[in-house]
């Protein structure tokens, strides 16, 4: 449509196009990238569409990365804002809150945490690095827990989640029995090409975009 615009407002009788027939699967999926590259899509809306494309149509941030042009960790820390609560994406919404303003919500496990904090980065007119830096004096008065063993297996699924949203790929989690809070990380990789990304990944080469430092707690 908006080629079509441009060209009545240029005065061309004829423009070339490029006809394809599409499925109504392949039109909609098709209509979500589309939706992708406008302008003026609030940070909770661009995150839904990511989440979308993985859930509906299968398909990998690595993939959804070069069809976008956008690097693989932006997609993953987006898609993270979903996890934020309701709250928080509100204001994500309405624009009373950057992503770098509530990208360190994250690292507060309640949602009276992520409220009481985002009501005080907007009260102060606090920068990214500033609520970094409240997030952590949070985290810090919050009571400790006294066993060193995951809570519960919804706890060590929540961990397994944000691993694989922050590499891309499958990730497993097995603890050791014991006192100490021991164990291993399995990462999986269907292809040479995968084992490639994941060694580049790790090593830092695929830090195009600023991302975030998770901290596990256990």
């Amino acid at each position: 449509e908006r080629r079509y615009r441009a060209a009545i407002i240029a005065g061309l009788e004829t423009v070339p196009v490029i006809v394809k027939k599409y499925n109504t699967e392949e039109m909609t999926e098709v209509a979500l990238v589309e939706n992708l590259q406008r302008e003026g899509l609030d940070p909770i809306e661009e995150a839904l569409a990511y989440q979308g494309l993985m859930d509906t149509y299968k398909q990998t941030q690595e993939m959804i990365s070069a069809r976008l042009g956008r690097s693989r960790s932006y997609i993953a820390n987006m898609v993270r804002l979903l996890k934020l609560c309701d709250s928080v994406q509100k204001d994500l919404i309405e624009g009373d809150l950057t992503v770098g303003q509530a990208r360190p919500l994250l690292a507060l496990r309640s949602a009276a945490q992520q409220i009481e904090a985002a009501e005080r980065i907007k009260e102060g007119e606090l920068s990214a690095r500033q609520a970094e830096a409240l997030v952590k004096s949070m985290q810090n008065k919050s009571p400790k827990t006294k066993t060193n063993k995951p809570q519960s297996t919804a706890e060590v699924r929540a961990l397994m989640d944000r691993l694989k949203l922050s590499l891309g790929s499958p990730v497993n989690i097995k603890f050791r029995a014991g006192k100490k809070v021991q164990g291993k990380i399995e990462i999986a990789f269907s292809s040479e090409a995968e084992l490639e990304r994941l060694i580049a990944y790790m090593d830092g080469q695929d830090q195009t975009e600023d991302t975030e430092v998770m901290e596990f707690r256990v």
